[in-house]
């Protein structure tokens, strides 16, 4: 990271006034507007006070097929973070891309050593790229965003005007979004659904434009498409989310990766984040209360069924109940048994990514002092020092 501290940001300053009139936050589970014309009753309590100075910043930016937009962006994000007059790092996961995007990201570390580069061996998803981008991360910020240009860096004082009054976590919203039909519906949907299951009432989950503390960041487990959920999955922790409107622009370079495929996994994903976020400190409940029920249903069944051959003396071998009874105690006592095992797994098991994966290839640009090996390197493959570079 940068090493030079300049005197006062100004454009932070300059980003508040803006996004105080416009910003949308969620704090406890509820939605605060602020008003437009005046700073009013309905505005979120400032959290300033206990939240620590932010001294540096790193931006993620995970990637594919994107040399063409990548120098323009480090050009954009390089204006805007010296206007901050803090360290910042900018960091570029390349998910496997086939087109020059590592030579790309090899060419700008070069020429600017803020830069860092991650190389996936094949393309594992965006949820992958950022727990590697977050892995390696050291600002006291992480601002997340596409590699595309439809994010503005312009947006990123008003970002750090909205985590400097107390939020741990701001997603972006985009209200006025530049794509076609066929990307802009399904995302409505899913964002209705995932609102309405999570009771987390942001406007745009699809949204990569996000800014996190570090502490917010670096608690997550992102794998699959969980990356959607980051806002649910920080609330769930006792974070605090807000959301802000933000610029959207449409795509001049290279070609979309959203559709309906990405859709129906998000749903699949929407299971586990709802899992994850009502019952993973307590497995018990989501199991153990169908099992004791089943176990209960079969045990009537069964005395019933007692009673009745003690009683008239008729045979029950044949009947179905009895059937019946004993599937209801075994599905039961099976129910049980994995509420007792996940509550036995429930510690440790959501533990967040502290090093990097073996989905990494190379990086440039880390340093000796921030050497990472790759976990779990497989056979065959050496241990990955994190200054060491690939050929493009």
């Amino acid at each position: 990271m940068a090493e030079s501290k300049p005197s006062a940001a100004v454009a932070v300053g300059s980003g508040r006034q803006r996004a105080a009139s416009n910003g949308h936050v969620v704090a406890n589970g509820r939605v605060g507007v602020t008003d437009t014309s005046a700073r009013s009753s309905v505005t979120p309590s400032r959290l300033a006070d206990t939240s620590p100075a932010i001294e540096s910043i790193t931006v993620v930016v995970p990637c594919h097929n994107e040399e063409g937009n990548l120098p323009v962006l480090h050009e954009r994000l390089t204006t805007v973070l010296d206007a901050q007059g803090m360290p910042y790092e900018i960091i570029i996961i390349d998910d496997g891309s086939t087109d020059g995007t590592w030579a790309t990201i090899t060419d700008l570390n070069r020429g600017d050593q803020r830069v860092i580069g991650l190389r996936h061996r094949r393309n594992f998803g965006k949820a992958e790229a950022l727990a590697n981008g977050f892995a390696v991360a050291r600002g006291d910020v992480i601002i997340t965003m596409d590699g595309d240009l439809q994010d503005d860096p312009d947006e990123l004082p008003h970002f750090l005007t909205r985590l400097d009054e107390g939020y741990d976590l701001v997603s972006g919203w985009k209200q006025r979004r530049k794509d076609p039909l066929g990307k802009t519906f399904p995302s409505k949907i899913f964002n209705w659904t995932v609102r309405r299951a999570s009771g987390v009432p942001l406007h745009d989950f699809n949204c990569g434009f996000k800014a996190y503390r570090r502490e917010a960041a670096k608690n997550l487990r992102l794998y699959g498409e969980l990356h959607r959920f980051t806002p649910v999955l920080a609330s769930a922790e006792g974070f605090r989310v807000g959301e802000l409107p933000v610029k959207h622009h449409p795509r001049t370079w290279g070609q979309s990766k959203y559709g309906w495929s990405r859709l129906v996994k998000g749903f699949l994903d929407l299971m586990t984040v709802t899992f994850l976020t009502q019952y993973r400190q307590r497995p018990m409940h989501l199991f153990g209360l169908p099992g004791l029920i089943g176990i209960a249903m079969g045990v009537m069944l069964g005395l019933w069924l007692s009673a009745d051959k003690i009683l008239t003396d008729s045979s029950i071998g044949n009947r179905p109940a009895l059937l019946l009874s004993v599937l209801l105690i075994v599905i039961g006592t099976q129910f049980f048994g994995l509420g007792l095992l996940g509550e036995f797994l429930t510690h440790g098991s959501n533990a967040p990514r502290s090093q990097l994966h073996h989905q990494v290839q190379a990086s440039v640009g880390l340093g000796v002092n921030e050497v990472r090996v790759a976990a779990k390197a497989p056979a065959g493959v050496e241990s990955m020092t994190m200054d060491a570079v690939a050929s493009p």
